[in-house]
């Protein structure tokens, strides 16, 4: 079994363990339970935690959260397969170790044979990382597929989701979807919200294929829109009706610089 050591602890967020629940501590909401929402999944930012914490912060705050969890992510580093999933083991976080659902992984690799099971993809990613201390945070047992992805094309997307969809349905239990996402990169506020908004409006849409569309269309530097395409075609399968758009933000509210901004949202489908 292999586990996979935190890269950016101590980076993108705080790497001792007293500290960084200090910090989530911050960043989450208590709420109870009869008032958590049960969704099928969500968009949650990745950037450090100081930026778009309380973003992600809002949606795990707000939701139930299943012993089981796929988190798709984007591959920024270009290491390993198109396709990734993490074969078995534990990832390491400040807060402890998180079980990797190998059941699940085995189950949703055998239905496309295009997902390889390795490590290289994941090892120095970031943007899956991020989302687990918050989960930590609200809750103990859990188990990850943890699933990062290079570009793909819309036809891949469907046949990935459904190959999760699929999987799903055979364990027959209750698991959450998350896309590990950040919006328009890098241009002033004005244009990032707009931006922000078109990709958001296909997304509340339940439009997977429109989200593609008008990321290319309109340059929308969404570094996690495969991810996002997947898990709204999946949750689709799932029978989803609805999505709603939790909280915007971009990183110029936090640094006070408008020119050059990052957006981020929470989004939950159900």
């Amino acid at each position: 079994m292999v586990t996979r050591k935190p890269a950016v602890a101590g980076k993108f967020y705080e790497g001792n363990a007293e500290e960084l629940i200090k910090e989530l501590s911050l960043l989450v909401k208590p709420l109870p339970d009869v008032e958590k929402k049960k969704i099928l999944g969500g968009i949650s930012p990745h950037a450090g935690y100081i930026y778009s914490g309380h973003v992600a912060g809002e949606l795990y705050s707000r939701i139930q959260i299943p012993q089981r969890i796929v988190i798709l992510s984007p591959n920024h580093t270009g290491y390993g397969a198109r396709i990734s999933i993490f074969p078995d083991g534990y990832w390491e976080t400040p807060l402890g170790n998180v079980k990797v659902d190998s059941e699940l992984c085995t189950l949703i690799q055998s239905r496309y044979k295009s997902i390889v099971r390795e490590t290289d993809a994941h090892l120095f990613e970031h943007s899956l990382e991020v989302q687990l201390p918050f989960i930590q945070h609200l809750k103990s047992d859990f188990q990850i597929a943890p699933i990062t992805l290079m570009h793909l094309t819309f036809k891949e997307c469907e046949i990935l989701g459904r190959a999760i969809s699929d999987s799903i349905r055979e364990m027959g239990e209750e698991v959450l979807i998350i896309a590990s996402s950040d919006l328009n990169h890098y241009e002033d506020q004005k244009v990032t919200e707009k931006k922000d908004m078109m990709a958001i409006g296909k997304v509340l849409s339940l439009d997977p294929k429109g989200l593609l569309d008008v990321k290319s269309r309109y340059g929308i530097s969404m570094c996690g829109v495969i991810p996002t395409t997947v898990m709204l075609i999946l949750c689709l399968e799932l029978g989803a009706k609805k999505a709603e758009l939790l909280k915007h933000a971009t990183s110029g509210d936090i640094s006070g610089d408008y020119n050059h901004v990052v957006g981020y949202g929470a989004i939950w489908v159900y």
